[in-house]
């Protein structure tokens, strides 16, 4: 497994980070480095790549210390979606495998919301960004019904932490902790295996 790129990803967003504080600078470069990521699928291994039967899976594969920025895959089974979501924080997403379709939303004057554009098609290799500034709120669903998608996700704070809000249909908005679905991340830094391989 090419864990290599992860974890140059990794120290390319937190570069990225220390030195970037324009969101829209932050987004561009962390863009051009996410679709670098996702443009060969060999290093994501398969135990932050198993869907559920349930519902997505989040899985962390990295947290900064000062919890500056995480990065997640997110493992859709066939039809699987996310409630209407905020995230509060900047966010990137890009296409691993498969397809996804994303739906923004917006408040209107009243606090009510609507879907502010039309449904896009993410297909591999597609990056996409979220923030309060440019729009936060969408819909995420995979673009299958008869199979799994994945994609990778790089938020602008331990995402799994943040006090966030779903928006049910008719209803006030719905406070939300997402958390994780695993126990354990990929181990990054044990490079004696990589100088094993060389």
């Amino acid at each position: 497994m090419a864990l290599h790129k992860l974890r140059h990803f990794v120290s390319a967003i937190a570069d990225l980070v220390d030195t970037e504080s324009n969101e829209a600078v932050l987004i561009e470069r962390g863009s051009a480095a996410l679709r670098e990521l996702i443009s060969v699928d060999d290093w994501l291994p398969d135990a932050y790549a198993q869907p559920s039967l349930d519902r997505y899976q989040q899985f962390l594969l990295y947290a900064d210390a000062r919890q500056r920025f995480s990065v997640v895959s997110f493992v859709w089974g066939p039809g699987q979606q996310t409630p209407i979501h905020d995230h509060t924080v900047w966010g990137l997403i890009g296409v691993l495998r498969g397809a996804e379709l994303a739906a923004p939303f917006a408040r209107n004057h009243d606090g009510t919301l609507r879907q502010s554009g039309n449904e896009v098609r993410l297909e591999r290799g597609a990056v996409e960004a979220v923030s309060p500034v440019i729009g936060d709120i969408h819909r995420v669903r995979n673009a299958y019904d008869d199979r799994v998608s994945i994609s990778i996700h790089v938020y602008g704070a331990n995402i799994g932490a943040v006090h966030r809000s779903t928006y049910p249909p008719d209803a006030r908005p719905k406070p939300f902790i997402s958390g994780y679905s695993n126990d354990t991340i990929p181990n990054l830094w044990d490079l004696s295996k990589e100088s094993r391989l060389s």
